[in-house]
């Protein structure tokens, strides 16, 4: 017999967070799932394993994925083992079984322990390059706790999407009969109703601005440099900006952001994301999405959007009743700069450093403009897919050079299957490359990429060998 079947699960924690993101008292969800609430009671404390016939309930019921009562899984477990790595630690014993019982029993805890390590580690990084540069330490840092905030929300807003879609069907039955696409109808949107012009100036007068909103003459002014998907997406922007300033507000404050920067640096990325709703709405692209295999050349023609802005989308796709593939996303430039990073479920390398070097996201600018795909696996097993390819620059000044930008995207080997990308593949024995997190925290030896050793590892050099590693290193 198969000793997974007879394995009891055990997520009464979990369930309990779901219960209160619902807002549904104990005993309403027990009469909802046909229950007692003492046997509800019992599964929450753990005294009691959940059946399949329960989760199958769950999930009818509430309509929840139920990958998501054991997100974060071995990712979570792979980046509690990340922080203890740190010389931080070092002398303290934390063996695995322990750090399940932590997930299983305290996600909550382990979800603080990993942004209290997050702050730590930034304000570390921060301090180090503040006396590299004979400057004070800066205390906050706004970029850093809004991606923290997206990804805490799994980077999906459910109110901004319906949002989205509300606005993209007005605009349809407002549009005049001249106006052909998007951006015609919204400028006529701007004007009928908010009394907006837009006008595109040159990259002279605009300086360093791709796009700026002029108050006093109502009018919004575009660069030239913008390409067509640019100036559209800027476009949006402003009209979501004054057709739902104030509920972006609304959403800051609830945010509880630290400061003035990171509340204004919040609402700009929140209403990027309403104007990438209603440029893209949500039923409608992800239908396309599954339409089409995931074709990114696809899906830009559809919704005259770029590569990034379509790339970015796939990873907002968690809609309950109309999941996309869960995405992560990674955008660096040439020097090796992440940018962004983004994911609708799991994400396969380090929170806290960079990409394996093995990973050919770089390998990308090499071949610009064409896609590269690598199967990848991390150390605890798990298989991904991926894919790659630069992408310009928006908005450079228009005289110096374009620097491209590589976007990697990627998905558990598992829904490869619906990607056009990986037709042809043998999915079943796959080509697989090997990969670890960042060089500082990767134990796997030897390699040749290496650009650091482990900071738990002491250096074996000696001068009577040399290893294909620059950075040899003792076993545990």
């Amino acid at each position: 017999m198969d000793a997974s079947a007879d394995r009891k699960l055990f997520l009464g924690a979990r369930l309990k967070r779901l219960r209160r993101d619902l807002a549904v008292t104990q005993t309403a969800m027990a009469a909802d799932l046909g229950v007692s609430p003492s046997y509800l009671n019992h599964i929450e404390r753990n005294q009691r394993p959940v059946s399949a016939q329960l989760l199958l309930r769950l999930a009818e019921t509430y309509d929840v994925d139920l990958r998501s009562l054991n997100q974060g899984g071995a990712a979570d477990e792979a980046r509690l083992t990340e922080i203890l790595a740190d010389p931080l630690f070092k002398g303290l014993s934390a063996p695995r079984h322990e750090l399940v019982q932590l997930l299983e029993e305290a996600p909550g805890v382990a979800d603080a322990m990993l942004r209290l390590y997050q702050a730590f580690d930034d304000g570390r990084t921060r301090a180090r390059a503040a006396a590299e540069n004979g400057e004070g330490l800066v205390e906050t840092s706004p970029a850093e706790w809004v991606r923290e905030y997206i990804q805490s929300r799994g980077n999906h807003f459910p109110e901004l999407d319906q949002m989205g879609e509300a606005l993209s069907d007005a605009l349809s039955a407002e549009a005049p009969a001249h106006a052909d696409g998007f951006e015609p109808a919204a400028r006529h949107r701007l004007a009928a109703k908010h009394d907006l012009g837009v006008r595109t100036l040159p990259a002279e007068v605009m300086v360093e601005w791709t796009r700026r909103f002029d108050l006093h003459r109502r009018r919004l002014l575009l660069s030239e440099t913008l390409g067509p998907s640019s100036r559209a997406f800027a476009i949006a922007y402003q009209l979501a900006l004054v057709e739902h300033g104030p509920a972006m507000h609304d959403m800051v404050q609830a945010a509880n952001a630290p400061d003035a920067a990171t509340r204004a640096l919040l609402k700009v990325a929140l209403t990027n994301t309403l104007a990438a709703a209603t440029l893209m709405p949500y039923a409608a692209f992800q239908r396309t999405a599954e339409a089409t295999g995931y074709d990114l050349a696809r899906l830009q023609a559809r919704f005259g959007v770029s590569y990034e802005q379509a790339a970015h989308r796939l990873t907002t796709l968690s809609r309950p009743t109309a999941r996309g593939v869960p995405f992560f996303l990674m955008r660096v430039d040439q020097a090796g700069n992440i940018s962004k990073r983004y994911a609708a479920g799991a994400f396969p390398f380090s929170r806290f450093g960079g990409a394996c070097p093995r990973w050919r996201l770089h390998s990308a600018f090499r071949t610009p403009g064409r896609i590269v795909t690598q199967i990848i696996e991390t150390p605890d097993g798990s298989r991904w897919f991926t894919f790659a390819r630069t992408v310009e620059r928006q908005g450079h000044d228009g005289f110096g050079e374009s620097h491209d930008l590589a976007i990697g995207l990627g998905c558990e080997l598992r829904h490869a299957h619906r990607l056009a990308y990986a037709h042809g593949l043998d999915l079943e024995r796959p080509d697989v490359t090997p990969i670890g997190p960042a060089c500082r925290l990767c134990h796997r030896h030897p390699c040749a990429e290496r650009a650091a050793a482990p900071i738990d590892r002491p250096l074996a050099v000696d001068d009577w060998s040399k290893s294909v590693s620059p950075y040899p290193f003792a076993a545990a």
